[in-house]
């Protein structure tokens, strides 16, 4: 680059060179010259009258319009989780209580939820956590389907076999609802006892009867155990009827059925007695439910017709008859 200047001694333009070093700081200080006008500019612009960047702009346009697409997420998950506890109130307060299954916990309705770690990658991307406790809701709500879905197999799997548990409850009384023949000696509770006078828990139904007296099964199910308790039950049958009931007959004087033998309802299982540790001849009836012993009187009306009853004995009889003749056995009638 090339500099004039005028010779004042010669009235003449003559040559001045100018160093590269000059030429440098020159160029520098144009260049910071020209960002601080910049950066003045975009102060000025953003700062002092407001306007915001097009990239900000843009930015803030996309954070609204995701923000506003989790929000109706939020608002369809209420709907959604709404609907869902309906449903889990009516499984557990009617669909589950129909057919005598337990309620689901809510332990076991909320588990498997991850902790905060498995959202560990949204910190620092979203401050307000409104996309975390979306996922959240999302996570919990599919669980809790899947509990739901579930527990609905069950209960259809159980409503499929609900023929056969109508059958299998102990739903009659063991004895011939004739009392002429017995006299209900003990119920369900805490009495004194006949041998001690010590208050004890009674856990079953006593029907004081002669020795002899016909002995039936209360619901289908198979014979679990024959035993005898010298000092407690006597000759003691017991019947698993499947769905979570089980039905004993204590203090028996014979007994008819063998372990593992399948009976069905009025079928005779044995003849009362007075074995074991009884104050006098009688039978002691207990009715399970998943192994806690209920109240039997919950399960039989003694008020049944004996007609009614003595029809179902009888048509037991006839099958069962039938069912050995089949196989080769000779059936002997009074």
């Amino acid at each position: 680059m090339r500099n004039y200047i005028l010779n004042p001694e010669t009235l003449l333009y003559e040559i001045k060179e100018v160093s590269l070093k000059s030429r440098l700081f020159k160029g520098l200080l144009l260049f910071v010259g020209s960002v601080l006008l910049a950066a003045a500019y975009f102060w000025v612009v953003t700062s002092v009258a407001g306007v915001e960047l097009p990239k900000t702009v843009f930015l803030k346009a996309q954070k609204s319009e995701w923000q506003t697409r989790i929000e109706a997420m939020n608002t369809r998950l209420d709907r959604l989780e709404g609907e869902l506890n309906a449903f889990q109130v009516r499984d557990d307060d009617i669909y589950r209580s129909v057919y005598g299954m337990n309620e689901i916990p809510g332990q076991l309705r909320n588990a498997g939820l991850g902790g905060s770690e498995k959202y560990s990658y949204l910190v620092g991307i979203e401050p307000e956590g409104l996309l975390r406790q979306a996922l959240v809701r999302l996570d919990n709500l599919t669980r809790r389907t899947c509990v739901q879905t579930q527990s609905f197999d069950e209960i259809l799997s159980v409503s499929k076999e609900a023929g056969d548990m109508a059958s299998c409850i102990p739903a009659v009384p063991p004895v011939i609802p004739d009392p002429s023949i017995y006299t209900l000696s003990s119920t369900f509770g805490y009495r004194t006892d006949p041998f001690d006078g010590s208050k004890r828990r009674h856990t079953g139904v006593d029907f004081a009867m002669k020795v002899g007296n016909p002995v039936f099964a209360t619901g289908d199910g198979v014979v679990e155990s024959v035993a005898f308790d010298f000092f407690g039950y006597g000759n003691c049958v017991v019947i698993n009827h499947g769905f979570g009931f089980k039905t004993m007959y204590a203090h028996l004087n014979t007994v008819k059925v063998i372990e593992g033998m399948k009976v069905h309802r009025g079928d005779q299982i044995a003849e009362s007695g007075k074995s074991g540790r009884a104050s006098g001849p009688h039978l002691h009836y207990e009715v399970l439910y998943r192994n806690e012993k209920v109240n039997p009187a919950n399960y039989f009306d003694l008020s049944m017709p004996k007609e009614e009853y003595m029809t179902m004995v009888t048509a037991r009889a006839n099958e069962s008859g039938q069912g050995m003749a089949r196989h080769g056995f000779r059936v002997y009638r009074r």
